[in-house]
Order: structure tokens, then sequence, then C-alpha cells
């Protein structure tokens, strides 16, 4: 009897053209390979500079002019992204790797598929150095109840399964609404003082709270203004937010 011999698949070629659909994304292939961006949303702001083409929002993007730049993949978010539009993109013989972060430990797994499996990249060095600066965190202190507002008008917050969430859990932070049946469940504002909070953290993005733009809704609260690239981008940010978050959280 003959043995059967194993052949390894080969490996998927490299993407050399990507379009990328969410800012977080385009700042980490940016900072791995920038010459693989053809196309980016309105709202990628990070790096500066950025040359690519700009295809509309992540919501509402042009779908033609995407696939007009004959992208070998377009990376997106289940959250993000809309999935008709990225039915349209692979009917288009494109492909397309759609990620789902909801913590941290998730975040850096999705980090790695889509520049090394995705992208056909070299691990990068920024993504060991966010691993290793939320290592070693220090043990929390005693943890803190906190509301955390995304918007006003109508007021929303972090609720269930939140990777924002999950970064304040590590740095001794509970949301008072981890529990609730919605992610960003939309809370009036007399419930919000009425939930037992010890503070508020006002991000500056979605929505732009700032100092004279939200703390006031909270009277009897110490209020935390931290930036929301901190709290919300996953990618090369992710290496100095603990020590950034952490310092806005005093």
């Amino acid at each position: 009897m003959s043995e059967s011999v194993s052949v390894p698949l080969p490996a998927p070629a490299p993407a050399l053209r990507v379009v990328s659909l969410v800012p977080s994304l385009t700042e980490a292939v940016a900072a791995t390979a920038p010459g693989l961006l053809v196309g980016v949303t309105d709202w990628c702001t990070h790096p500066a500079g950025l040359t690519a083409a700009r295809i509309g929002g992540t919501k509402n993007p042009d779908v033609a002019a995407i696939v007009a730049l004959r992208p070998d993949l377009v990376v997106a978010n289940e959250e993000e992204n809309r999935a008709p539009d990225l039915a349209v993109f692979r009917a288009a013989g494109i492909e397309v790797l759609t990620t789902e972060i909801r913590s941290l430990d998730q975040a850096f797994a999705e980090l790695h598929r889509v520049l090394v499996t995705g992208c056909g990249l070299a691990r990068p060095r920024w993504l060991d150095e966010a691993e290793a600066a939320w290592a070693a965190l220090p043990p929390p202190d005693e943890p803190r109840r906190a509301i955390v507002p995304i918007w006003r008008r109508p007021w929303m917050v972090l609720g269930r399964d939140t990777f924002a969430g999950d970064l304040l859990a590590r740095l001794g932070v509970r949301n008072v609404y981890a529990g609730h049946a919605e992610r960003y469940p939309r809370i009036p504002l007399d419930e919000l003082n009425a939930a037992g909070a010890d503070l508020v953290v006002l991000p500056d993005e979605p929505y732009r709270f700032t100092a004279s733009d939200g703390p006031e809704a909270f009277p009897a609260l110490p209020a935390a203004l931290v930036d929301g690239r901190y709290l919300t981008w996953y990618g090369p940010s992710l290496a100095g937010a603990p020590a950034a978050l952490r310092a806005a959280l005093r």
C-alpha cells in the first residue's frame, strides 16, 4: 500500500490593494504597510497625511467607487459597516474580511487576522507592544461604578459586550449598564443620574464631550474626560491607551 503524502496548501497571495472601511483598521494597516491602502473612509483621520482615495462614510460608502478601485481586500467590521454593502463587494469577486471586536483579547486576535492572515504582512512590533502594555497593568484599585455616555439628544450609553467597556473594566471601572440587554441603550438623563454611579466617563467621540458640554448634566458626579481614540480604537493607539486612560480616570 502506498503511503499518502501530505502536500501543504499554498499560502494565500498577499493583498496589494486594500480598502479599509474602519478608521481603527485604517490606522493599523497604515502603520504596518502604508502603501497597501487605496481607499479609506472620510472618518479615517489617523495617521495624518493619508493619500488613499476617500470613499464616503462607514455607513454610506460609495460602493461603486470602491469596486472601481479593484481592491484585493476590503476590511470591515460587523458593527460599523452594513452587510448589504459588503455583499456587493463579494458579488464583485472582492475578498471581504469582516471583524468582530467586543473585547481587548478579541481586538488583538482580529488585528493579527487582518494584518497577517488578510494582508499577508509580518506581525508588526506595535501589536506586540500593545499586548505587553495591557499585560503589564497593575491590579486595579477598588472598582468604581461608571456611566459612559456616547451621545446626547438622546442620551445613549455603553451597554453590554463593548470593547470600550472591557478596557474600562481592566482599569477598575465597571460600567453600570454592562448587563443591559442592548449594547448602546438610550437612557433618560434622570435615570442616568439615579443609577448609583461613582463617576461619569465622557469620551470625545462619537459625540464630542468637552469640559463645557457634558459634565454639567451630571452635577453630583465627578467627570472623567477621555480621548475617544484611546477608549474605542483598536490599533496602534492601544500601546499608549493604558497609561493615557489611567491618567484621565484619576
